[in-house]
């Protein structure tokens, strides 16, 4: 394998029981050897994940490797797929790098030649440590041989004493006012003579606008000096064309360094871009799995609930442990939110309404030395948004800022109504409902702030935050077409604002409910034939479970096509579920083709993040999960009270 690597791989995909047994000294050799461009991405299958504490030898695996990926086998065919094209995408990335990196080395190649036609000597010199860096030819000018040591002591050492307060003063000037350094003075070499340099630099400013660097040329004019007195008007032609040469080398020498400084700025992105898809691609596929799994635990557990009534002991474990499955699949709305991969109910919301339902929750959460204040603008137009999500969105804005005020406080909660007349980057033009959480609490100074939304990262204390709350509002308020504000001061406080649209539709929620209570009543009254589909067993069998324990008549499909070929064959249905992610045929997939075999056949999808494709004209209702049973039977009901209208 290692005899097969070259700059032009664009990854690795090994398993780790190749690794485990092997010399891998040539392999560290290998990378270790790469250029400062590359960073060869692999790929490891291993049968323990890639965490230590499942599979230590990840850990030495990761640092020989480095840019490394773990996948636990066995894994789903897209696992791989997003994986490998992630690890593309960054190899891609790389090359392009490579090709602005050989264009740079061309340009400087370039300009090199040009300073030794020149016979102009490039130097550049540090202002904080004084440090200076010359050419060989620069050091000749000033009387030194290239091998030797020539710092800043030693150019003001050679400077003429009667120039030196000038050149100092120059110097002065320059950092001051920005201006051109031009100035010509007198050396006095090692051996005593006497020479002449013209010296040309410009002042280089950090992106704060801070004097960092002088970059500039130096030439010897020993012999212009001499023959100026003799032929002056020769001396003055050959002044002006050193002169116009030394600008156009400077002006070129601006442009290794602009091109430097967007190199930086290019490469900075960049990282932050594949740190943010890979963490993206990482977390919803995580959450997404980890979903299924809660689904299985939630549904099985209700069912057992129901089962030992008499046991105070067993009923006791049981809610303990759904009130743990619950508090995973919060996480789980979490990290998807983070990775805008939920699937979001977006409907109208009756944000004064939703505000002060949650009155005990938040009063409890805020706890009794926290003041909890309300200024909530009456009369407010509906909000465009998920109720659940806003709920947990608030609930995480008023533990933040309780965690804030260790010694007490108050926290206000505040409503209004907002315009945006024009367009900016992070709304578009339009009116919103701004719910407002600010505290007056230890506030965050600038650096802290511009952090604050990053994933995982936390000003509490380690253990006490996962550092994805404000990460999950932010991506909910992004998915809303909306924006999450943060406002904070050192010592005085943080006020978060989540700016949502406001709805456009002019749905009832009464009306809503009245819908849904009557179709749930009709759904009660008789028995539904069911058509179940999910390719886990594990999930088929809950879902089946409680569609059973609700009184259905279910009948279990493992893929699209088996579902297909039971609608085509076996008495009608008054209901298809079915899971969206499925190998081979989708949900989506599966009810197009469902409803040319039955049209207007009630379909319910399940699903943990997945959206519907574009272009999709069927009405289809999602449930999202993982789910109870009381939320399977009412978005039964919605279904079907959609199904008769």
């Amino acid at each position: 394998m290692v005899s097969a690597l070259d700059d032009d791989v664009a990854f690795v995909v090994v398993t780790e029981e190749t690794l485990r047994s092997a010399d891998l000294r040539p392999l560290s050799r290998w990378i270790g050897a790469q250029d400062a461009w590359s960073d060869l991405p692999f790929i490891v299958l291993t049968h323990r994940g890639g965490g230590p504490e499942r599979n230590p030898a990840a850990l030495r695996l990761s640092e020989i490797l480095g840019n490394v990926s773990f996948i636990e086998r066995p894994f789903h065919a897209t696992t791989f797929i997003s994986v490998s094209r992630t690890a593309l995408r960054n190899r891609l990335r790389q090359f392009d790098a490579r090709s602005q990196i050989e264009a740079l080395a061309d340009s400087e190649r370039w300009l090199q030649t040009a300073l030794s036609a020149g016979r102009l000597g490039s130097w550049e010199l540090e202002l904080a440590s004084k440090t200076l860096i010359t050419s060989d030819t620069c050091k000749s000018i000033f009387g030194h041989p290239p091998d030797s040591r020539f710092d800043y002591n030693d150019l003001i050492a050679v400077i003429h004493p009667d120039d030196r307060g000038r050149m100092q003063a120059a110097v002065r000037d320059t950092i001051k006012d920005g201006k051109e350094y031009s100035i010509e003075y007198r050396v006095v070499w090692p051996d005593g003579s006497l020479h002449w340099v013209e010296i040309k630099a410009q002042l280089y400013r950090d992106r704060r606008g801070v004097a960092v660097k002088m970059v500039g040329v130096s030439a010897d004019n020993t012999e212009r000096r001499e023959a100026s007195e003799k032929q002056r008007l020769l001396n003055e032609t050959l002044e002006m064309r050193v002169a116009e040469r030394t600008a156009e080398l400077l002006q070129a020498h601006n442009k290794v360094m602009a091109e430097v400084e967007h190199r930086q700025k290019a490469e900075e992105q960049l990282r932050q871009a594949l740190k943010m898809e890979a963490i993206g691609q990482l977390t919803g596929g995580v959450a997404h799995d980890f979903n299924n799994l809660l689904m299985a635990v939630m549904g099985n557990l209700e069912l057992l609930a129901k089962h030992l009534t008499g046991d105070e002991k067993a009923t006791r474990l049981i809610d303990g442990a759904l009130k743990g499955a619950k508090r995973g699949a919060s996480l789980t709305q979490r990290l998807l939110a983070f990775a805008r991969r939920q699937d979001l109910q977006v409907k109208p919301v009756d944000m004064l309404r939703l505000v002060e339902d949650m009155d005990d929750l938040l009063n409890r959460s805020a706890g009794s030395d926290i003041v909890l204040e309300r200024v909530l603008a009456p009369g407010l137009p509906l909000a465009s948004g998920d109720a659940n999500q806003i709920e947990l969105a608030l609930l995480n804005l008023v533990v933040n800022a309780r965690d804030a005020m260790r010694d007490g406080g108050t926290i206000t909660i505040s409503l209004r109504e907002d315009e945006v007349k024009r367009p900016t980057p992070e709304l578009a033009a339009g009116h919103y409902v701004v719910l407002s959480v600010a505290d007056t609490g230890t506030g965050m100074d600038a650096e802290t702030l511009k952090k604050a939304i990053d994933p995982f990262f936390s000003t509490k204390e380690l253990g006490k935050g996962t550092g994805l709350g404000l990460s999950m509002i932010h991506g909910l308020a992004l998915q809303l077409k909306g924006a999450l504000f943060l406002q904070s001061t050192l010592g005085q406080g943080t006020t978060a604002e989540l700016w949502i649209p406001v709805s456009e539709e002019e749905t009832s929620g009464q009306q809503q409910a009245l819908q849904v209570a009557t179709a749930s009543t009709q759904s009660q009254d008789r028995q539904l034939r069911i058509l179940m589909v999910d390719d886990d067993a594990l999930i088929a069998m809950s879902s089946v479970d409680m569609l059973e324990d609700l009184g259905h008549e279910v009948v279990e499909a493992n893929s699209g096509r088996q579902a297909l070929e039971i609608l085509a064959n076996q008495a009608p249905f008054d209901l298809l579920v079915t899971d969206f992610s499925m190998p081979g045929m989708n949900g989506a997939e599966l009810s197009r083709k469902a409803r040319e075999l039955v049209p207007n056949l009630p379909i319910l999808i399940a699903t943990g993040y997945a959206d519907l494709p574009e272009g999709m004209e069927l009405e289809i209702t999602r449930l999202g999960k993982p789910y109870s049973q009381d939320q399977l039977a009412s978005e039964i009901s919605k279904v079907l009270a959609s199904s008769t209208r």
